[in-house]
């Protein structure tokens, strides 16, 4: 599998990103369908195999046990160039005050907590995982350009927000000289396009490379309309709101286009609709979900397939306008 640019970049990543919230201790945090580390390393093993060498993980998934899985599975995989590694910071990992959000002592403290439980002296990407509306912007930014400058961060990224918080975050860095975002990670699929109105333009008009989370939906691009193939559904209380009556019938009609062309090309439904998000100019890098090998399998085979105009067409037809999700 080649590499590519995130954004407008030095840094090459894989085309596909593996992303670590699937794995971690089930009696920590909200991810009760989280793998242990055991049940994770041949699926991590099987996506390195197939050049998969970008992990995405946060330092609230499973209550950091998600970080500690990454870390333990990075050293099995190899050399830790031969690795890109992401983590977040927003979420609070304590009760302790200081303990969440985007000011200085939150950003300082969590950066270090994190680069522990990785058990690596740096992270290839540092990304916010939200906007913190009662820090002031100047203070993330230059914690963020300290966290780089020391060498614990390479680049850092942000999360899904408003274009215009994106904007005023990276003004405020190029003000002041300090470092910006290169990457933007935010909720785009066949059921949620609402970034593709102003924060993709902006992306690409400034160079930053989108790595979209949740391609297929939270499963519900991967599975006839109605259908919990996984059990995770009944659980998932944000991957719900596809259910809602306001966009329902509309996500029905776009969940019965991808299942389809599926069936005219003798291919899974995620197969279809991680195509599709991989086939846009604005995106890099899609951050895959696997907690089966097969969900490897189907996703490497994504990257292969190329859609005609036809099945874009119709894939897109029935999308309807709708508040974004996610911030």
């Amino acid at each position: 599998m080649t590499s590519v640019r995130l954004g407008g970049s030095g840094l090459e990543i894989s085309p596909i990103i593996l992303g670590m919230m699937s794995y971690g201790t089930t009696t920590g945090g909200h991810h009760s369908w989280a793998l242990d580390l055991d049940a994770a390393r041949p699926i991590v093993q099987a996506a390195f195999d197939a050049g998969i060498t970008t992990f995405d993980t946060s330092n609230n998934y499973s209550d950091g046990t998600s970080e500690v899985i990454t870390g333990q599975l990075a050293k099995e995989l190899g050399p830790r160039d031969s690795l890109q590694i992401f983590t977040k910071v927003l979420a609070p990992t304590s009760t302790h005050r200081n303990s969440g959000g985007l000011s200085r002592i939150a950003i300082l403290r969590e950066i270090d907590a994190s680069l522990t439980r990785l058990g690596t002296d740096y992270v290839d990407l540092y990304q916010v995982h939200r906007f913190d509306p009662r820090v002031p912007i100047e203070e993330t930014m230059e914690a963020l350009h300290d966290v780089v400058k020391s060498g614990k961060a390479r680049y850092i990224g942000a999360s899904s927000m408003w274009t215009w918080q994106f904007a005023q975050m990276q003004h405020a860095a190029q003000l002041h000289g300090w470092t910006s975002f290169i990457s933007m990670q935010d909720q785009y699929n066949l059921l949620e396009r609402e970034d593709e109105r102003e924060m993709h333009p902006f992306t690409q008009a400034t160079g930053v490379g989108v790595i979209p989370w949740s391609p297929l939906a939270a499963g519900y691009l991967a599975r006839p309309w109605g259908e919990d193939g996984s059990g995770r559904a009944a659980n998932d209380t944000f991957g719900q709101r596809f259910l809602r009556d306001a966009d329902a019938d509309a996500n029905a009609r776009v969940v019965g286009a991808v299942e389809a062309i599926a069936h005219e090309r003798g291919l899974p439904m995620a197969q279809i609709a991680l195509a599709w998000v991989a086939s846009k100019k604005a995106v890099s890098a899609p951050i895959i979900g696997a907690t089966k090998l097969h969900h490897v399998d189907a996703s490497v085979a994504a990257f292969d397939l190329e859609l005609s105009d036809t099945e874009i067409a119709r894939l897109e037809a029935d999308y309807t306008p709708r508040l974004p999700s996610g911030f």
